[in-house]
């Protein structure tokens, strides 16, 4: 009987061993997919839900890069203003385009955060606070992120219009640098050529209007 006992003592003692060294190992590996996960772009665009729907302002100061974000919104604007024109663009509306674009510049970095930040709560589907846990687990859900070395996409797949948001790797996080949003571009558009000649404006000089056969001389 006593042997017995011993052997169950034995047994029992490294079972014991052997469940305490399992939840040591899960507890590591789970430190360590935590502290991976931390270092990606859908945990630093968790926290920036969590700060939009606390309206956090140094947060999101924290995890919006303002001067980069409004340079890359510019550039795109600028781009379809442009493309308005088509075969009626010439040097001098380019020249209009590039002035309008750089007084609209300094307004346009709030308006742009702000338009980033709501964007960024509408990934919570309510303006009420979540636990961050709930967080934690709804963005991957409804945001699809692709990486490239230090550059991500997020792109919204649930919301009521389509809007994309460019991060770049920022020290063990990631910071948003760009915002497409085909609404937001199209207003800022239409607030640009306001200030611009008619669409039906055209370049007089260009070769594309003239007419090459009234130059022709006539053979004698």
């Amino acid at each position: 009987m006593r042997r017995k006992s011993r052997r169950w003592a034995k047994i029992l003692a490294v079972l014991a061993i052997v469940v305490v060294a399992a939840i040591a190992l899960a507890a590591v590996g789970g430190f360590l997919w935590w502290r991976h996960y931390q270092s990606t772009p859908a945990y630093s665009l968790t926290l920036l839900v969590d700060a939009a729907l606390r309206s956090d302002a140094p947060e999101l100061a924290k995890r919006i890069d303002d001067e980069e974000l409004a340079k890359n919104v510019v550039a795109n604007v600028s781009q379809k203003a442009s493309e308005r024109y088509g075969v009626a663009m010439n040097a001098a509306t380019q020249q209009q385009i590039d002035k309008a674009m750089a007084s609209l510049a300094p307004r346009l970095k709030q308006t742009v955060h702000d338009e980033v930040a709501t964007e960024i709560k509408s990934i919570a589907t309510t303006s009420e606070q979540k636990p961050f846990l709930v967080l934690l687990m709804l963005v991957p859900t409804v945001i699809k992120i692709t990486t490239e070395g230090d550059v991500a996409k997020a792109s919204s797949v649930i919301t009521n219009h389509p809007f994309e948001l460019t991060m770049r790797r920022d020290a063990d996080r990631w910071k948003v640098i760009g915002f497409n949003d085909d609404t937001m571009v199209q207003r800022l558009v239409d607030s640009v050529t306001k200030e611009l000649p008619p669409l039906g404006a055209v370049d007089s000089n260009s070769p594309l209007f003239k007419n090459p056969g009234k130059s022709r001389k006539k053979r004698r």
